[in-house]
């Protein structure tokens, strides 16, 4: 055969026959021929006789329940405000899709909120909790300390805001105005 180790193969590849080697990792045995099941680089392990393919391609990372999520606040209606998620917090992959959340109103704090708005508003970066995920519909909580709002703009001058000394409510230096939202306890001032 002309495989070599080091070789990128594709899905389907044929590497060998079983009379050859035995099939590992990243390969599967039709009907007597080797074939690749993955993209990536041909492994011979020369000893044990064993072909297998390794595929330095990562999986795309996939939400699940008990993820935290960083996302922004795209819309708020009275009952939901809708978060394009941009990933997962500590998993450098990818997200297999573009996912959207809603944060109803809940699940946004601990306490009652009356408005929606006096937690977040459009453009706020966010932490949130995965609650819950029934097809493409993923709920999302901000009720932990850690979550909320990490980086609010002030919605007159769009300039980023900073937290005040009162318990959920950041202050825009440029126009001075004072709004109210879920703050994370890691918000960022600056």
């Amino acid at each position: 055969m002309g495989v070599e180790e080091e070789q990128i193969v594709m899905p389907g590849d044929k590497l060998g026959i079983v009379e050859q080697y035995v099939p590992g990792n990243g390969t599967y045995d039709d009907d007597g021929e080797i074939k690749s099941s993955v993209l990536g680089n041909v492994k011979i392990n020369q000893k044990n006789k064993v072909i297998s393919v390794d595929s330095k391609l990562e999986s795309p990372a996939l939400l699940k329940k008990g993820d935290i999520v960083y996302g922004q606040i795209t819309d708020i209606k009275s009952q939901r405000a809708n978060v394009n998620i941009d990933c997962i917090k500590d998993n450098p992959r990818p997200l297999a899709l573009p996912y959207m959340g809603a944060i109803h109103i809940s699940q946004a704090k601990k306490d009652y909120l009356e408005k929606l708005s006096d937690a977040f508003r459009i453009g706020d970066i966010v932490q949130a909790k995965v609650v819950k995920i029934t097809g493409d519909n993923i709920d999302l909580s901000t009720v932990d300390k850690e979550c909320g709002v990490l980086k609010a703009m002030c919605t007159r001058c769009r300039d980023y805001m900073h937290t005040t000394k009162k318990k959920d409510e950041v202050k825009c230096n440029a126009c001075n105005r004072k709004e109210r939202r879920k703050i994370s306890i890691n918000y960022v001032n600056g």
